[in-house]
């Protein structure tokens, strides 16, 4: 017993020496820790206790809880489910509109030829400019019947100037918000294709295989994780689509764009109900976490399994 007691001492003594000095090396972060906690997880219990009352700005009643009732209504509130509709036609049609353009741009651009530097600095330009700045030029210099250079060539065309924002609203929020992350799934997916051994394409030149049987059997499988990666990001993203809304379509006609992110505002902002938008956005807090989180694990999990490899 004695041997045993003495042996165990100096393991244990040396356990907490360790768990000791990670902790004072761990110290300096603490600050840091504790801002970011602050910044992120306040708002949101703040919100969360919002949600459980009845409280309308602009009513003389007083804020009282009604616990649980703002998130039952949400489920008769009929534009509340069409936002949620909006936001998911949106979200998976720009997905998957950034990634094929963006992929069909970065397959342009990962070859050599002059001026090949100019070309993919202007290509990723759209992915800097500020979203509101980028809708009101699409707003008044592409769409707009009258001055838009879509007007011109639809009455060069003989079908005469269309009005997209009124006549078409959802499909023009779709293309501008393409336009803008595309760039960013082209950053994503031309690097991946830049990591692709050179040597295993130089080989299938020599098999005799031609270029569209060495994309789809060799460079489509290297540009899997890649291709996830970016569907996962921009989806993220465009769930919080705001600015094009607000701007072209202040969500109609009849909230044809109105997604889940325009909808909290319209009833924090322009209906004053505060009980209402806090539950509607944690409802789109849930939704967006039940998206993001199998995707991510995914993605997590080719990037561990090419580790491995």
């Amino acid at each position: 017993m004695t041997s045993v007691t003495h042996s165990r001492g100096p393991q244990t003594t040396r356990a907490r020496a360790g768990f000791t000095k990670g902790w004072w090396d761990r110290l300096p972060l603490l600050p840091a820790l504790v801002f970011v906690l602050l910044v992120t997880q306040l708002p949101f219990v703040i919100t969360l206790y919002y949600s459980l009352q009845r409280w309308n700005l602009v009513s003389t009643n007083p804020p009282r809880f009604v616990w649980f009732r703002n998130f039952v209504n949400a489920a008769s509130d009929v534009t509340f489910l069409k936002a949620v509709a909006n936001t998911g036609i949106m979200t998976l049609s720009i997905v998957v509109a950034s990634v094929v353009v963006g992929g069909l741009l970065a397959a342009g651009l990962n070859r050599d030829f002059r001026g090949r530097t100019i070309a993919r600095t202007l290509a990723i330009t759209p992915f800097f400019i500020m979203p509101v700045a980028a809708a009101l030029f699409w707003k008044t210099g592409v769409y707009d019947p009258t001055f838009g250079i879509l007007g011109w060539i639809t009455d060069e065309m003989g079908i005469g100037r269309i009005n997209w924002i009124s006549q078409y609203p959802k499909l023009t929020i779709i293309i501008i918000t393409t336009w803008q992350w595309s760039a960013f799934a082209l950053l994503i997916l031309l690097a991946g294709m830049q990591s692709f051994p050179t040597e295993v394409a130089e080989a299938a030149e020599v098999d005799g295989a031609n270029r569209f049987y060495t994309f789809r059997r060799l460079m489509l499988p290297h540009l899997r994780p890649f291709i996830e990666l970016t569907a996962l990001l921009v989806a993220m993203y465009v769930l919080e689509n705001f600015a094009a809304i607000a701007i072209l379509t202040n969500g109609g006609p009849a909230y044809a764009t109105t997604n889940l992110s325009y909808y909290v505002y319209l009833e924090a902002f322009s209906a004053f109900d505060l009980g209402r938008a806090s539950a509607f956005g944690m409802i789109s807090l849930a939704l967006a976490m039940a998206l993001t989180i199998p995707m991510l694990r995914v993605v997590s999990g080719i990037f561990k399994e090419g580790g491995r490899a």
